[in-house]
């Protein structure tokens, strides 16, 4: 059963290990909040994984930026 955080983010059992992702996308939040971590940009991101747009990575920041919420919604 899929649990939509927001428009872009949801978490779902059988997708991401049922960790929060992109809707309707196999990448977790992790990937891409992780990938921006380590320095690249949005632009080098969208190369490596074409899936997500801009949209989606900025819900993603706003998702990781939520205190703790975002790893008790995943459990």
């Amino acid at each position: 059963m899929e649990t939509t955080v927001s428009k872009r983010i949801s978490i779902d059992p059988r997708v991401c290990h049922g960790k929060p992702g992109v809707t309707g996308t196999r990448v977790p939040v992790r990937t891409v909040v992780g990938a921006l971590a380590a320095g690249q940009g949005v632009a080098g991101l969208l190369e490596d994984v074409p899936t997500p747009t801009e949209a989606d990575i900025q819900a993603c920041l706003s998702f990781a930026d939520r205190p703790a919420q975002s790893e008790m919604s995943a459990a």
